[in-house]
């Protein structure tokens, strides 16, 4: 994994799809939360090409397998928003949190993040280049002992 200053880009995995890098498969239910008019709508349509299925909103009700959670530093608690992201995903999946890369409008600080994943209870595990705008984290719920 590598990251580079200032926005860049490197191209590892260049020949991987984005929906690919964050581990989606075709099958798998999507639920995405923070949808607005910045978004990634490329991003978009290689998860759904990838899923092969449309992505489902919060009002969805049934279990998901992960959850892609557009986030930017005006849009409230970031940790209620990952309480709130926590609501119908399955054991064992991950949320994607995505937030402007720095420099950009709306970018949430990475010590934001740091501090706010785990007192939602959850993990932050890896980063994604998946987006020339947006920067992508992993956040998985620690494993309980059955």
């Amino acid at each position: 994994m590598s990251s580079t200053a200032g926005g860049g880009s490197t191209q590892t995995g260049a020949t991987e799809s984005p929906a690919a890098r964050l581990g989606f498969k075709a099958g798998m239910v999507i639920q995405e939360l923070g949808w607005d008019n910045d978004t990634d709508d490329g991003l978009r349509v290689s998860i759904e090409d990838t899923i092969d299925a449309d992505m489902v909103d919060g009002g969805y009700g049934n279990v998901v397998d992960a959850v892609l959670l557009w986030w930017r530093k005006d849009d409230g608690d970031l940790v209620d928003g990952l309480v709130d992201a926590l609501t119908d995903l399955v054991g064992g999946g991950a949320i994607w949190l995505l937030t402007p890369k720095v420099g950009r409008a709306g970018a949430v600080d990475p010590a934001d993040v740091t501090e706010a994943a785990p007192i939602a209870g959850l993990s932050q595990t890896t980063t994604a280049a998946v987006s020339k705008d947006w920067a992508a984290t992993r956040l998985v719920a620690p494993k309980t002992p059955a």
